[in-house]
């Protein structure tokens, strides 16, 4: 199981590895290595979330995902994005800002530094947006209740989520304007594209979570229907009708998988430029790392592991929402990616310390024989 699940991720391991030897030798070893290690521990907790979502698709679309799914996160935001950035915010054409990545690392790096505040407002707004959609939703199991318990009723009332959102955008940006007037107003235009890049991020999370939920919902009440009429079920038509709906569901499923991955990319492409500003080098160590982390995303999908572990999800969630306050806060700060790593490793293993916790005091006192609902009863114990 376990070779089945990394076989690929082992496998390109060992040949980004020999690339990076015949490219620049030990040293470039040692640096993608160390990218890899960077790369999955920014984004463990992204695993964790996918893997939420992976389980509600067949076999068929999670070996999409560690496919079609890789060629878009390793090539797409780990190699093309990066480049894609500087030729924007430079002004220059894609070929041209592979030459200078190529040929001038220094200069790249100073137009990929150059482009962060508008990448972490975008990124920074839609991971803000999936925490508190998560945060603001009354569920059966809790972890830290009294931050959830209230923070639920709040939740009822309509757009919330979406007026916060906009209110920490609107903070952000002001306190970037402010900061450019104090130090001649060299940033002021890019205070508006802070602004511009954030509401772009908040409306990049409706349109694809909105679809992904609305094809969800219709997939749903279909099986219901189906379970009703299970004779008719079976004809040509209907199972036709069923394929195409399922197909629909899981594509946008998909791809709002695809936007969460490059979301929570943001960091790690950015962070890697404290350890190389070699664009092949980053590719290979960030390429490695994404290939892990989708392994470990089915891996805990087939084990079951979040239906075990039933708080590793809000954990994760909760990762997701500092990494969004840490994202909106590098627009203006500088934060060491140590610290970014740490805290959705810290809050992670926390989760799963107390679903641990739970699952032994449901062994201690309630027996094999408990349903599921008064499992959700037990306290969390945090």
């Amino acid at each position: 199981m376990l070779l089945k699940t990394f076989g690929w991720s082992f496998v390109v391991t060992a040949a980004g590895l020999a690339a990076a030897v015949l490219y620049g030798g030990w040293t470039a070893f040692g640096i993608v290595a160390i990218l890899s290690i960077l790369e999955i521990s920014l984004s463990f907790d992204n695993a964790v979330v996918n893997a939420g979502i992976l389980k509600k698709m067949n076999a068929f679309w999670q070996k999409i995902f560690l496919t079609v799914g890789v060629l878009i996160a390793v090539f797409g935001m780990r190699l093309v994005f990066p480049v894609v950035i500087v030729a924007v915010t430079a002004k220059k054409s894609p070929i041209d800002a592979v030459n200078l990545a190529l040929t001038d690392k220094d200069q790249y790096q100073q137009l990929v530094t150059d482009a962060h505040p508008a990448i972490a407002a975008f990124g920074g707004m839609f991971l803000l947006m999936i925490f508190l959609d998560f945060i603001f939703e009354d569920r059966d199991i809790q972890w830290l209740r009294w931050i959830e318990r209230p923070l639920a009723k709040l939740g009822k009332v309509d757009m919330l989520s979406v007026c916060l959102a906009l209110i920490v955008l609107l903070i952000s940006s002001m306190t970037f304007a402010a900061h450019a007037h104090q130090h001649g107003g060299a940033h002021v235009d890019k205070a508006q594209t802070v602004l511009i890049a954030g509401i772009a991020g908040l409306i990049t999370y409706m349109i694809v979570g909105g679809l992904s939920g609305y094809f969800e919902d219709r997939l749903e009440e279909e099986e219901e229907r189906e379970h009703e009429e299970e004779e008719e079920a079976k004809r040509a038509g209907k199972q036709r009708s069923a394929i195409l709906l399922v197909g629909k569901a899981a594509f946008f499923m998909f791809l709002y998988l695809e936007v969460l991955d490059a979301s929570f990319s943001f960091d790690g492409v950015i962070g890697a430029f404290a350890i190389t500003n070699d664009i092949v080098l980053m590719a290979l160590g960030l390429g490695i790392g994404a290939m892990y982390v989708r392994s470990l995303t089915v891996y805990l999908v087939r084990q079951g592991t979040l239906d075990d572990y039933v708080y590793l999800e809000h954990g994760a969630h909760y990762a997701i929402g500092a990494l969004a306050v840490i994202l909106l806060v590098t627009i203006q700060y500088q934060i060491n990616e140590v610290v970014t790593g740490l805290v959705g490793v810290v809050l992670i293993a926390w989760s799963f310390w107390s679903s641990v916790r739970r699952n032994q005091a449901l062994a201690g006192s309630e027996g094999k024989g408990e349903s599921s609902d008064e499992k959700t009863e037990v306290p969390s114990g945090v």
